[in-house]
């Protein structure tokens, strides 16, 4: 039974409707919160009004909670009718996350899709990298502490609207889980590299690679070069360091940190960059050459790198190909 009761609009919030509000019900809200957040906001006038009219018309057991589109001193059945017909079906937002994206570049992607970089690199800050990959002792930790680098899969999601940070990163995560997941660790577990290894190694790789058909290649480079002791060379763990991808100056190269590879013997601190599946596969799978050089090969329009074994080889190649990097 429905109990009557006569509440005119000026009560409830105003003699007419005005401008348009946007208000948040969170999950779990009953009415008392319900009522409270129209009286902050301006949609009703009074939310002990509003509470008992809800009472008397036996309205507001099947509010959902959203984010609605209401205006200021609106008519009572209008709230009841979008509260209980639920939020808006907003469509989701498509965000691309490049192979080789570092984790600053994928916060300013984020944009894109409504969220803010903050919100980004907070949720990062309390998300840890997949439980039970590291291994005892390891720690992915980078020059600003805790780093989910590496881990923030790339590839194309499908971004909820209003977004929420921490659900993207939950995605990206479980990505990442499901293509590590695919690969075969017997030639890194051989040479004693862990699963952290692998991920940097393919970051780098992720990097330095322009023509699929080098990635095997630079693998193999990079675990020749682990065995010799040598400094790995690989530019992009210094553009890292700066925090930038551009061209790199002879300044750069002098650059204190654990990422110049060009001075640092072993891997850096923590990946790079987000390796796709490519390069993941490319890292487990170095190919079976003796190769410790490599340079670019200059105006090859695959961006195809010069390949050897040989010093000597390595500097005559530079001398007569001085555009090489």
């Amino acid at each position: 039974m429905r109990i009557g009761i006569e509440v005119d609009r000026a009560v409830l919030g105003g003699d007419e409707p005005g401008d348009e509000l946007t208000i948040v019900i969170p999950k779990g809200a009953g009415d008392d919160a319900i009522a409270t957040i129209l009286d902050d906001t301006g949609v009703v006038g009074s939310a002990t009004t509003f509470k008992l009219r809800l009472l008397a018309s036996g309205d507001g057991a099947d509010f959902k909670p959203g984010t609605y589109t209401l205006r200021e001193n609106e008519d009572y059945d209008v709230i009841v009718q979008k509260l209980s017909a639920g939020p808006p079906v907003v469509p989701p937002k498509r965000l691309v996350v490049p192979e080789g994206f570092a984790v600053r570049d994928i916060a300013k992607a984020v944009e894109k899709v409504g969220l803010t970089s903050a919100a980004y690199l907070g949720a990062i800050d309390v998300t840890g990298p997949p439980e039970g990959f590291l291994e005892e002792g390891e720690k992915a930790e980078g020059p600003d502490g805790p780093s989910l680098e590496g881990f923030l899969f790339p590839a194309t999601y499908e971004v909820a609207q209003p977004p929420e940070a921490q659900a993207l990163v939950d995605q990206q995560l479980v990505a990442f889980e499901d293509a590590f997941a695919q690969l075969d660790l017997s030639v890194p577990t051989s040479r004693k590299l862990t699963r952290y290894d692998v991920l940097i190694i393919a970051s780098m790789i992720e990097r330095e690679a322009a023509a699929p058909q080098d990635r095997a290649k630079i693998a193999a480079v990079i675990y020749n070069r682990l065995k010799e002791k040598m400094p790995l060379g690989i530019d992009p763990t210094i553009q890292y360091a700066i925090g930038s991808w551009r061209k790199l100056k002879p300044a750069d190269l002098e650059i204190d940190s654990p990422y110049n590879s060009r001075s640092e013997v072993g891997l850096p601190p923590t990946p790079i960059a987000n390796p796709g599946l490519a390069s993941l596969q490319a890292a487990v799978s170095p190919a079976k050459v003796d190769y410790l050089y490599f340079v670019a090969i200059p105006g090859d329009a695959k961006r195809r790198h010069f390949f050897t074994a040989s010093y000597d080889a390595f500097l005559q190649y530079q001398k007569d190909h001085p555009d090489g990097q």
